[in-house]
């Protein structure tokens, strides 16, 4: 998908040093057939390693006497190891996690800016996710979809009644999931707005809060304040929105590509450009507005939870 999207390509390497005989090397190649980076690929569970998936950077990329030091990347994650004769089979959330770690690791690759800092994924909280969570929305695309997610042992694509199916459960509940964030980021905003000290207990004030806010009785906010550790040592603070902000936009980014289409070579071009090479170099909104050429619209991701 990336291949249509940039034009980059992976070529495997056996030449290169690795941490564990399990990882994979790519050498990523731009359009031009320049050297763009380094991809290191670590994808199954072992008994030294924690769980979850990230990206990281070995080397972030940055100049050198006006010349462009490639950078290092790493993408990690748990997925189930191959057995025998039996393939790495994929749920449809480890694929989408797969797909959301190589935009993290585009971000880190296309990086093109001066100082290290400033580098692929060296931005604000708000602004870090959307070249993550814009590929998650190539990963849902019926008609991206049918080109990964087949029959291991048929080559059968997914039928459109199974992709019917995930597009109606993905919508069940938004509602009352959506409430309950957005809650807990008023309560986090509530905190860190306050003049002067708190006189009475977290609990009354985390009351006041939600009453403000017309929270009902049904829903609490996601993170009840005593365990709220998002924003109190998480280095969220002032920040948990980030998490639905990041959804604004890469809602509204795709709705620029579903508008001129899914591998819209210009579309892509302006979001590397303006989005991926930049890093931290340049005002967020700024570079978001480059991109889209206006401020991203929120009823992209009503749409998407069903909410509109």
């Amino acid at each position: 998908q990336t291949t249509k999207l940039y034009g980059i390509t992976f070529v495997a390497l056996n030449n290169v040093p690795t941490y564990h005989e399990e990882v994979e090397v790519y050498e990523v190649k731009d359009k031009d057939g320049s050297h763009l980076g380094l991809l290191y690929a670590d994808f199954f569970p072992r008994e030294s390693k924690r769980g979850g998936a990230w990206m990281t950077s070995y080397r972030s990329q940055y100049m050198k006497e006006g010349k462009r030091v490639a950078p290092v990347i790493s993408i990690v994650c748990n997925f189930t190891k191959p057995v025998g004769d039996q393939p790495a089979l994929l749920t449809f959330d480890e694929a989408t996690t797969l797909f959301h770690e190589f935009g993290h690791a585009l971000h880190g690759l296309m990086s093109n800016v001066k100082y290290r800092s400033l580098a692929g994924t060296s931005v604000s909280r708000d602004f870090v996710e959307l070249p993550s969570q814009i590929m998650e929305n190539w990963a849902a695309d019926p008609e991206v979809l049918k080109t990964y997610a087949k029959h291991y042992k048929t080559g059968e694509a997914i039928p459109d009644s199974l992709i019917a199916k995930m597009e109606k459960a993905g919508t069940f509940d938004q509602g009352f999931a959506t409430t309950e964030y957005l809650a807990a980021s008023l309560l986090d905003m509530a905190y860190h707005a306050i003049k002067t000290p708190i006189t009475g207990d977290v609990n009354t004030f985390e009351k006041a809060a939600m009453d403000k806010i017309g929270l009902i009785d049904a829903i609490i906010p996601r993170y009840r304040s005593t365990y709220f550790q998002h924003i109190f040592s998480g280095g969220y603070s002032a920040g948990y929105y980030a998490y639905i902000w990041a959804e604004v936009l890469d809602s509204d980014a795709y709705a620029a590509f579903k508008a001129k289409g899914l591998f819209d070579e210009v579309t892509a071009a302006s979001f590397r450009k303006n989005i991926l090479e930049k890093g931290g170099t340049v005002n967020p909104a700024e570079l978001y507005r480059a991109f889209r050429g206006k401020d991203p619209d929120p009823i992209h991701l009503m749409k998407k939870r069903g909410l509109n």
